[in-house]
């Protein structure tokens, strides 16, 4: 059964390059192919196969599936199967290269989660980024798409290169390549590689300082932000993490440093979030803050909290990505104050989208609601248990905004085109999936999990249970409450005369305290990072003058002398006899002249 390791991720790449060439019933091939994937992985989680294999002298490079990749596999091939048949319904032109790049995207994703050593990781790691490029850009003819496609592909390029730093560190040290071999490492090598392995995941992850990077990804295609945001690319980077999480421990400051890296993310994008007017940027932001809590499980260890994590986001929010690109099919906008009764015009995407929502604000019984805490629960530190339950409580605000929004009666009612059966169809189970995902935070169940993914850690208390779904009730409630989204509330706040007071002491100071979040994240974390462009080019321009001025000052000088000797060299050559003669005679007296000075 080894040669499953190899076919999972072989079939999604092998029939996408198939399509890029021949573009022919791409949909349906499609398709299929995913459907296929998905028992490839179902089987492949229960007989668990793996295979290595040299691929150059002394390093081995392999795939294997074990508790923590059999769980990421299942969990990418059913995203994609969903993600896909929402696409087949949408997507109608370049078919073939739409599902050819959808599927080679799918391919290496799958390589990224079964790869146990350094050499196929990057490969995977450079395809996905390749994949996102193209797939971001995929109107060409619109210069502002591909615009975008290069800002995401360079930016998690510049992370990436964290990835060839941790090889080159790793040959260095253990002469393996091997993800294993890590954490036994001595330093300075162990710190080496922890530091590109860092980069790499938190660039690839949109984490800060790389977060900017995320929201220009919107430009593409509804399922490509759907599969993007939930199973592939951001979900990469929090799983090398958790992979690594041992490592992250070893070094005694990798550990620290990436769980506040995820808890401020979580915190800074959270507040973006809530002041977002446009529900795909919402949703892009609060995709950075959702990752934020896989990374900070990784800091913290906590392995099995941030995988549970990282499954339940990931029917979350392909949900709500797949319902808000319908809309934005349907009604031609992504706006939220367009979108008032959007939810009405069409229940199915009303229904399921506030299923949605309401799981990504941590409302129980739903599943972000279990394993946020199952995150939170092994948090020591209480500067970084304060961040975190801050960004938590966010999460409710910006996910109860988002599902007023498109729940308000809208101001007009006029005809809309209907959804096709394929958009629609991927949504009920979706939602199913995002509404019972959450037993696995359950203290019952979790000790199970744990040992299914050989990574123990502490389930989550009832009563942190209890108090972090009282929280994320009232603060939807609240949010509900201010913004008058149901008559019945907006009389009784009215009769009270309490809307007013709550809107000038709690709902005004919580959209100051956001906007000026995000004026942050604006100004300061994406002008540091374009500072650092501007030095790094000043600094190539500065070592370029005086170089490359010289060098090329010399070549120019010596083609130019070139040029001139050849110029005089032509001068004598007349094609006149007479002028030859002459020519040959002054030569002999001077040949002459010089012989008789010399003698």
């Amino acid at each position: 059964m080894s040669l499953l390791a190899l076919l999972l991720p072989a079939l999604p790449v092998v029939a996408g390059g198939v399509l890029l060439l021949v573009r022919r019933a791409a949909p349906a091939v499609a398709l299929l192919v995913a459907l296929v994937t998905v028992v490839q992985a179902v089987l492949a989680a229960v007989v668990r196969p793996a295979m290595t294999f040299e691929v150059f002298a002394g390093f081995e490079a392999g795939l294997a599936v074990d508790g923590l990749s059999a769980v990421m596999v299942v969990t990418v091939a059913v995203i994609a199967l969903a993600v896909l048949v929402f696409a087949a319904g949408e997507i109608h032109e370049s078919e073939g290269r739409f599902f050819g790049l959808m599927l080679i995207f799918i391919g290496a994703m799958l390589v990224t989660v079964t790869a146990t050593d350094l050499v196929l990781l990057l490969m995977a790691w450079e395809v996905m980024g390749a994949m996102s490029y193209a797939l971001i850009g995929f109107w060409w003819r619109d210069p502002g798409r591909v615009r975008s496609g290069t800002i995401a592909f360079v930016t998690t390029r510049a992370g990436d290169m964290g990835l060839y730093l941790a090889a080159g560190g790793a040959i260095a040290g253990a002469h393996a390549l091997t993800l294993a071999s890590m954490s036994a490492l001595s330093a300075p090598w162990l710190h080496f590689v922890a530091a590109g392995l860092v980069a790499a995941a938190l660039g690839k992850s949109a984490q800060l300082p790389f977060s900017f990077w995320l929201s220009r990804a919107m430009a593409g295609p509804s399922p490509v932000s759907a599969l993007l945001h939930s199973a592939t690319m951001v979900a990469a980077g929090a799983y090398l993490l958790l992979r690594t999480a041992p490592l992250l421990a070893a070094t005694g400051w990798a550990g620290p440093l990436v769980a506040w890296a995820g808890a401020l993310t979580a915190l800074l994008l959270g507040a973006v979030a809530f002041a977002q007017h446009d529900l795909k940027q919402l949703l892009a932001a609060s995709t950075c803050a959702q990752i934020g809590f896989m990374v900070l499980a990784a800091g913290v260890s906590a392995v099995a909290g941030g995988t549970a994590q990282l499954v339940a986001h990931a029917a979350v929010k392909s949900l709500l990505f797949l319902g808000a690109g319908a809309w934005l099919t349907a009604l031609g906008t992504q706006r939220l104050p367009e979108l008032q009764g959007a939810a009405r015009r069409y229940p199915l995407v009303g229904v399921t989208f506030g299923i949605g929502a309401l799981a990504l604000a941590g409302l129980p019984p739903l599943s972000l609601w279990v394993t946020k805490d199952a995150v939170l629960a092994a948090v020591d530190d209480p500067a970084l248990s304060v961040v975190s339950l801050a960004a938590g409580a966010l999460a409710a605000a910006y996910a109860a905004k988002a599902l007023i929004a498109v729940w308000l009666p809208a101001p007009e009612q006029r005809d809309v085109p209907r959804l096709g059966l394929l958009e629609r169809l991927p949504l009920p189970p979706l939602a199913l999936l995002a509404m019972i995902l959450g037993i696995i935070g359950l203290p019952a169940v979790f000790d199970a999990w744990a040992r299914l993914l050989d990574a123990p850690g502490p389930a989550p208390e009832a009563g942190e249970l209890t108090a972090s779904g009282l929280l994320a009730t009232a603060l939807v409630l609240l949010v509900t409450w201010t913004r008058g989204a149901f008559g019945e509330v907006s009389v009784l706040t009215g009769w009270l005369r309490l809307e007013p007071l709550v809107v000038a002491v709690i709902w005004q100071p919580l959209m100051a305290v956001a906007r000026a979040l995000a004026r942050f994240d604006d100004s300061v974390i994406d002008g540091a990072v374009r500072a650092v462009a501007r030095a790094v080019k000043a600094a190539a321009r500065t070592a370029r003058s005086p170089f490359e001025s010289g060098v090329d000052g010399l070549i120019r000088g010596a083609a130019g002398g070139v040029g001139r000797l050849g110029a005089l060299a032509r001068k004598p050559q007349t094609g006149q006899v007479h002028t030859y003669l002459a020519q040959a005679t002054v030569a002999a007296v001077l040949l002459a002249i010089v012989i008789v000075l010399v003698r």
